[in-house]
């Protein structure tokens, strides 16, 4: 994996939330594979939001998801910054940026600093602000769009992502990258982890099934989803949350997790150092996202499909959305259509032992791979490295 010829090449990442799980895994990536670090990077209140990393980085300031106006002036408010660094910006081999925030750094440091460097942008969620007809939709897509044509390579976490917005609203024809929110290469050895150590605990809570729905708590149609299931099945089925909230209603999410007893919200976690707790506690992965169920939800595969998976713990899933299709295509979880909640109720009162052991089997069947990054990431490198290597020949 590691190359000496990288050892005085410098790869900079631009972050748009230094203590994300996704950013510690690029970091550690480049790092592992030989790099020199410039890490510039952001911070959201969301989990993790304690981390500090090892390696070291220029911290940009604050910025919260959505809010536009207060990104553009985060994003003015790091020029500075990002100048200071003109120097060390002059060793990158490429630059490596996470969102369009990011990728504007990006297209201006590799001004200031090396005009060569290979720019890279990853792309792990698609913003409603992006999709749609209106006028602020149209110039996002089109200051995204003026980006692209300045970028070398896309890596995308979901095919979706580019069959339906990069190819059809973007019109992107340049090189892609399909790189999947999987665990990181080294999680078995720093959790301690063991796949076949899911659902260790599940059955001390007296109920039959129990639910976890675990990281950004997201999307009020999700949420009323699930306290409506909590009060048809009390007495058999436990909801657990495990995460952030984000965009729910706090006072109706507390409101519901007091006046029923099979809703319960467990805090905040330290991701990956937490998740082998959380999912031996499960039966099942809830991977039904309503939130913006005509574009985003629809495309992405999310991470708890990735940790669950690992785990052995069955997804429930959205039929039509691409974490669907990948559950349903293997037989390694259950997805269901409108109308959601009835179509749930009926799954959780007629489901057998023997159904559910038999997907749960199909699942841990499949290779680790499947869920912990190993040579993918490898493969990214080593096209980064061949373009640059092609570029200087």
């Amino acid at each position: 994996m590691h190359n000496p010829a990288r050892q005085k090449r410098t790869a900079v990442f631009f972050a748009p939330d230094i203590s994300d799980v996704s950013t510690i895994k690029r970091a550690e990536t480049f790092l592992a594979h030989g790099y020199q670090l410039l890490v510039f990077g952001f911070r959201r209140d969301n989990y993790n939001r304690d981390f500090e990393p090892s390696w070291p980085y220029t911290p940009l300031g604050r910025t919260q998801d959505r809010r536009y106006g207060r990104r553009l002036a985060a994003l003015l408010a790091a020029i500075p910054r990002v100048f200071a660094k003109r120097t060390a910006l002059r060793r990158a081999a490429f630059i490596y940026a996470r969102n369009i925030d990011q990728l504007l750094l990006a297209l201006l440091a590799r001004l200031i600093g090396r005009r060569s460097a290979r720019i890279v942008y990853e792309v792990l969620d698609i913003q409603p602000a992006f999709v749609g007809s209106t006028w602020q939709a149209r110039l996002l897509r089109g200051v995204e769009r003026f980006a692209l044509r300045r970028t070398d390579l896309l890596v995308v976490s979901s095919p979706g992502f580019l069959r339906h917005y990069f190819l059809p609203l973007q019109d992107y024809r340049k090189s892609w990258f399909l790189l999947e929110n999987k665990l990181p290469a080294n999680f078995p050895a720093i959790a301690g982890a063991a796949r076949e150590s899911g659902r260790a605990q599940a059955r001390r809570h007296n109920y039959r099934w129990v639910v976890g729905y675990c990281g950004l708590i997201r999307g009020q149609a999700t949420l009323d989803l699930i306290v409506r299931l909590a009060e048809r099945l009390q007495g058999l089925v436990l909801f657990k949350f495990h995460g952030i909230l984000t965009t729910v209603d706090p006072k109706a999410f507390t409101a519901a997790t007091t006046r029923l007893d099979n809703l319960v919200y467990e805090g905040d976690y330290v991701n990956p150092r937490d998740l082998a707790a959380i999912y031996g506690d499960l039966d099942f992965a809830w991977a039904i996202d309503l939130e913006h169920r005509s574009h985003n939800s629809r495309w992405l595969l999310p991470c708890r499909f990735y940790e669950a998976g690992y785990f052995g713990i069955p997804c429930l899933t959205a039929g039509g959305f691409e974490v669907g299709r990948m559950v349903g295509e293997r037989l390694i979880g259950w997805n269901f259509s409108e109308p959601y909640e009835d179509e749930l109720v009926k799954f959780f009162l007629s489901l057998t032992e023997t159904e559910y052991d038999e997907t749960r089997r199909r699942l841990l069947a499949l290779p680790e791979s499947d869920f912990v990054a190993g040579e993918d990431t490898s493969e990214l490198i080593e096209l980064i490295d061949y373009a640059e290597r092609s570029r200087q020949a």
